[in-house]
């Protein structure tokens, strides 16, 4: 009698807990559709309105307090943002694939356990700290190594995201191995594969979904960072020639100066249009 009941009550709670998590998963959707639609709503007025919007894509000049004209060109921002974070990714990919790999099909248990454990704590430093160290030990690095006049460059944001993404890439691509068969492994020893055949033939064909999104999670956190891009890079509008220019990306332009816009101004619309872009990118 009792199992009957448990069953029954099973019965009754499963398609409520179902339509429950469903509902979650939707309006987690409607949420990130909503931020979108609020901030290029406010920021709508300014794209339809007196904006050249060739000019806005295309000039590399960025005076949005200039008194004489404001000029609202972005190209030099979205050139900074994409080769950080193309540096970044050339960095961190190898690396953070190459220590999943490390981690999933070579370690030992205990060992495996110690990295997970430091990889956990790399994830868990906060932008900020990342940007310190940008700010004191790679900027002097940089200078001693390659005799730049400065270290706040390109090269120094592209090694800060590249350590900031790395733990995002093991962590889940790790996961994404785990999340193979273990008849896959079995099956490839049994036809006489070595370890790095069957990794390369059997384990990465089989994860490649698992490990691109590990790729393009890692690629979200190198573009929507903030703070440690605004340390490091040296907050310069030019279009960068060379990893050792210093940079400016979109997300550290709306961080230092969107407090000092003010409110209802053309201005502030151009950051919030500046702030769409950068959720679109991040949530596409």
């Amino acid at each position: 009698m009792v199992t009957i009941n448990r069953h029954r009550l099973e019965r009754l709670t499963e398609p409520i807990i179902e339509w429950g998590i469903r509902l979650c998963g939707m309006s987690t959707i409607l949420f990130v559709f909503g931020i979108f639609f609020f901030v290029f709503r406010e920021g709508a007025s300014f794209l339809f309105g007196g904006l050249n919007l060739g000019e806005f894509l295309s000039s590399a000049e960025w005076y949005p307090t200039s008194v004489s004209r404001k000029r609202y060109g972005v190209f030099a921002l979205m050139a900074g943002t994409f080769s950080v974070t193309t540096l970044a990714m050339l960095i961190a990919v190898p690396f953070g694939l190459g220590a999943a790999i490390f981690v999933s099909e070579f370690c030992g248990p205990k060992l495996r356990e110690t990295f997970k454990i430091v990889i956990e704590l790399l994830a868990a430093i906060p932008s900020v700290v990342w940007g310190f160290i940008g700010l004191t030990v790679m900027n002097q690095l940089i200078i001693s190594v390659f005799d730049a006049p400065i270290g706040l460059t390109m090269l120094n944001g592209g090694v800060i995201l590249a350590l900031m993404s790395v733990p995002i890439i093991v962590s889940i691509g790790e996961d994404a191995l785990k999340a193979v068969p273990d008849s896959y492994r079995e099956a490839a020893e049994a036809l006489g594969a070595t370890r790095w055949q069957m990794v390369c033939r059997v384990l990465l064909p089989a994860a490649k979904n698992g490990l691109l999104a590990a790729v393009l999670l890692g690629v979200a956190r190198a573009i929507g960072e903030t703070m440690a891009v605004l340390m490091a890079t040296g907050h310069a509008v030019q279009l960068p020639t060379s990893p050792l220019d210093s940079v400016r990306t979109l997300t550290a332009t709306i961080a230092a100066e969107l407090g000092e816009a003010p409110v209802k101004s053309i201005t502030i619309r151009c950051y919030l249009l500046l702030a769409s872009s950068c959720f679109q990118l991040l949530s596409s």
